[in-house]
């Protein structure tokens, strides 16, 4: 379960190499518009610095529990020095101290939470000898420990072909299931540099595919990745290739499997600066921790969906991680279908119960907890607020559909929620095909109306027993009595 996967998130060493930045965001107001140029004129009022690009990633792997080390490379000026003291206070060294080079920074100029300027600096001048044989001597020291290993390659000059062909080196017998191999995750500018090394995985965005396919690309863009799911993972030479699609969300490409999609929260563009940075994170350590590729892409989505609702560049943790991965709103029946498909591609039992649940009770709890011992995955279908109005009566529902979907979702034996309008769920468990179905009360199961759909289907049908004198009904009787 995914709980299982988190808490193994703490026993993960990873190894972040790649290209560090500095992130400063310079907040302020404005009143007027400049004299000299058609640009607004901003007061800044303060400047956040934070970890950028490959720092970032190493960062977010922290923030979600793992031992992590940083293996880059910065100037010795103040900007490196932020870096190395910010990375510090969480435990993450071995960042490489260049004088003769000057640490990337990215400066954006907001006001009214609109950025209305962005100035980088950067060093273009190639990686000195001496500072290469010292990251090399220090991916190979810590690589020794590692489970996972996450090159954050932004054309930045840390990941030379020499520090290429040593991480392929070390990650050589990872697809095999060789001991001791760390996993290889790439996220590079330019996967095609990778190809040599057979990653475990790569997470380019649309436009590096489309380059590397030599294609122009389409307005469709799910559509034109899925129909190249094979041709991608062939050119990366990956074993898993996430592209990733900005507010699409990404599409996980796999040899001699459909495309599994996961869907992005939607936000502002200057909210979703470094959200690539947590994916990466969340899904790297994913793998590691022992999550299935389709799992550990939902888990890297949920995380990057944290992140892209707080401002600067930002970090998820593992406790924000486990509350965003909790079911808070009901799942459409098409995308319950197509996580139960997971859910049994990972030999997981799914268990089905519907009901009106309109003032949860005593023996709602009960019926839902036996319920949810009876297999894996407990799934819960909630009638519509018009459905309980027509089986219960006028002045029904007592509480709204979403109330009670809140109230389900806060149970932690439930694992997923759905809502149906009709009076009979039958429609519902042909979508949902459960191993067992659940009912509770007063019935014999051959009398239940969904009990022969439900064994054509290949199901069983249960019968759970109820606690005396507990019933919506009662309640709301005794209330207005």
């Amino acid at each position: 379960m995914t709980e299982e996967t988190l808490g193994r998130f703490g026993e993960v060493t990873a190894v972040v190499v790649g290209d560090v930045m500095l992130d400063s965001w310079l907040r302020g107001r404005t009143k007027r518009m400049a004299q000299e140029a058609p640009v607004p004129v901003v007061t800044i009022e303060r400047i956040e610095d934070q970890p950028g690009g490959a720092a970032n990633t190493a960062v977010n792997l922290a923030a979600l529990g793992a031992r992590v080390h940083m293996v880059g490379v910065t100037g010795a000026d103040p900007a490196g020095a932020t870096l190395n003291a910010t990375l510090g206070r969480l435990d993450i060294e071995g960042l490489v101290i260049v004088r003769s080079l000057r640490t990337p920074v990215k400066r954006r100029v907001l006001t009214d939470g609109q950025i209305v300027a962005r100035y980088d600096e950067e060093d273009d001048a190639p990686l000195p000898e001496a500072a290469e044989r010292e990251l090399l001597d220090q991916i190979a020291r810590l690589a020794a420990h590692a489970d996972v290993i996450v090159a954050c390659d932004y054309g930045g000059g840390v990941c030379t072909p020499a520090v290429r062909r040593l991480l392929c080196d070390l990650s050589v017998g990872q697809s095999d299931g060789s001991r001791g191999a760390p996993v290889l995750v790439v996220d590079a500018h330019d996967v095609a540099a990778w190809r040599e090394c057979r990653p475990k995985a790569v997470l380019p965005n649309y436009a590096e595919i489309v380059r590397l396919l030599g294609e122009g690309g389409d307005d469709d863009r799910v559509a034109f990745l899925s129909a190249r799911s094979e041709e991608i993972v062939e050119a990366t030479g990956a074993e898993l290739v996430v592209t990733t699609l900005d507010g699409q969300g990404t599409l996980l490409h796999r040899r001699g499997r459909e495309p599994h999609r996961t869907f992005a929260s939607p936000a502002p563009d200057t909210m979703s600066i470094g959200a690539g940075d947590t994916f990466t994170a969340a899904f790297s350590l994913g793998l590691a921790a022992g999550a299935g590729p389709e799992r550990a892409a939902d888990i890297a989505q949920a995380a990057a969906s944290v992140v892209v609702r707080r401002p600067g560049t930002a970090v998820c943790t593992r406790e924000d991680l486990a509350q965003a991965l909790r079911p808070d709103v009901a799942l459409p029946p098409g995308r319950l279908a197509a996580c139960l498909e997971r859910e049994r591609a990972e030999g997981r039992r799914v268990v089905f119960t519907n009901g009106c649940f309109d003032v949860l009770h005593r023996g709602h709890v009960a019926c839902l907890e036996e319920a949810a011992r009876l297999g894996d995955v407990l799934v819960v279908a909630v009638n519509g607020d018009a459905g309980v109005a027509r089986l219960k009566g006028p002045g029904r529902p007592i509480n709204r559909c979403e109330d009670r979907v809140a109230v389900l979702a806060a149970m932690a034996c439930v694992d997923y929620i759905t809502v149906f309008d009709e009076d009979s769920p039958v429609e519902l468990l042909r979508m949902v095909r459960p191993d067992v179905y659940v009912k509770g009360g007063d019935y014999h199961p051959d009398l239940l109306p969904e009990a022969d759909l439900v064994r054509e289907l290949g199901g069983e049908v249960r019968v759970l027993g109820y606690v005396p004198d507990r019933s919506t009904t009662a309640i709301v009787n005794r209330i207005r009595g």
